[in-house]
């Protein structure tokens, strides 16, 4: 009997009775969205789990990141990352920003520091690194950075959900931090996201842009857009929250199978697990090196076959896509860490739902696929 495909994601589903309850209030309060007790109470929750003293949540990951650019005026050019998910830049088209990519450091596959500055021109107005795989980037660099030009800093922290630094959110840092909740990250709502303010007016701002602008009944401050977060979703995302210490925990054994069982795997580059850093094991990337017997691709379709469907997450790059491809930034010759790891990486399945007979039979399809 053939073995089931192990996908590389799974969202995690607390039992359906724990969520009629919350089902059953939101049709008796006759609030579905706009700011209903649920989004309330969830936006609070969020605060106290993370560390964070302000958030508003939305409807996805991506008209939070493209409110954030509108919230700090963000115009003309912006540095960022081209190992990434495109919603990370097309956020930036949306707002008539011109991206300009920057190579990546081949230790934590996030935006490299060291090449910032070379990239930094009369019109850049900010910098929008991305934390890969909830790795967390060096943000005291890039803050220094962002000081010395007089740059904003919106951290794309798709992949953050609890990730601390030294004890702390890595969420604090920058002028904002955007998450994701879709249905494939650590935490979700089915569909959602948040931003993560440093203060109250300005997440009074972000929640007039996310209602079409409106402060009050009658008066419009900006042409906001439509990112509420509904009631039904935000119910989901308590119910999760009950549970998220368990699943990070999990993600976290899961992980560690994974390393401990692909050490020293000829042909496996593993990325070094950060320092002073509680991460949350949202992805687990692997290099194939190049003193693999055969390339990437082949490994990748072999596994397939055998019912392992991993990701080449991030492949192919941002700027090789058709409406990027063009910008002087995105030249291959300017991009060679990211174009190599791009073409190196699988992400293998991991999620909370994953038992470790699952793991070693992923771990030894991938030993076969690389003899």
């Amino acid at each position: 009997m053939a073995s089931k495909p192990i996908f590389v994601t799974q969202p995690f589903l607390p039992p359906l009775d724990e969520f009629t309850p919350y089902l059953q209030q939101i049709w008796e309060n006759k609030v579905l969205t706009n700011n209903g007790p649920f989004h309330n109470q969830l936006e609070q929750a969020l605060c106290d789990y993370l560390g964070v003293e302000h958030l508003a949540l939305f409807t996805n990951g991506t008209l939070a990141l493209v409110t954030a650019l509108q919230a700090l005026r963000i115009r003309d050019e912006v540095i960022t990352t081209p190992y990434s998910f495109v919603a990370t830049a097309h956020s930036l088209l949306w707002n008539n920003i011109k991206p300009v990519f920057v190579d990546i450091d081949p230790r934590t596959c996030n935006l490299d520091p060291a090449r910032i500055e070379d990239a930094i021109t009369p019109k850049t107005t900010a910098i929008v690194p991305v934390h890969c795989y909830g790795n967390p980037c060096d943000v005291d660099r890039i803050q220094q950075i962002a000081d010395i030009y007089g740059l904003k800093v919106i951290y794309d922290a798709a992949h953050a959900f609890g990730v601390r630094q030294k004890g702390l959110s890595v969420l604090r840092h920058g002028d904002l931090s955007v998450l994701s909740f879709h249905a494939t990250k650590t935490f979700n709502t089915f569909e959602g996201g948040a931003i993560v303010c440093p203060d109250a007016k300005t997440k009074e701002r972000i929640d007039f842009l996310k209602n079409f602008g409106f402060s009050n009944e009658v008066t419009v401050m900006a042409p906001g857009i439509n990112g509420k977060m509904s009631e039904i979703n935000a119910a989901f995302g308590l119910l999760q929250l009950k549970y998220i210490d368990g699943a990070l925990q999990r993600r976290k054994e899961i992980e560690a199978l994974y390393r401990k069982a692909l050490s020293g795997l000829r042909g496996v580059a593993l990325l070094p697990k950060p320092e002073q850093t509680e991460t949350n094991s949202s992805y687990m990337p692997i290099l194939i090196t190049d003193d693999a017997a055969h390339d990437r691709d082949a490994i990748y379709y072999a596994m397939k076959k055998a019912g392992i469907h991993g990701r080449r997450y991030f492949y192919p790059l941002i700027s090789d896509m058709p409406m990027y491809r063009r910008l002087t930034s995105a030249k291959r010759e300017n991009l060679p860490v990211a174009r190599k790891v791009s073409q190196q990486v699988i992400c293998l399945p991991i999620y909370p739902g994953l038992e470790d007979s699952q793991v070693l039979r992923i771990v030894d399809t991938l030993v076969d696929a690389l003899k």
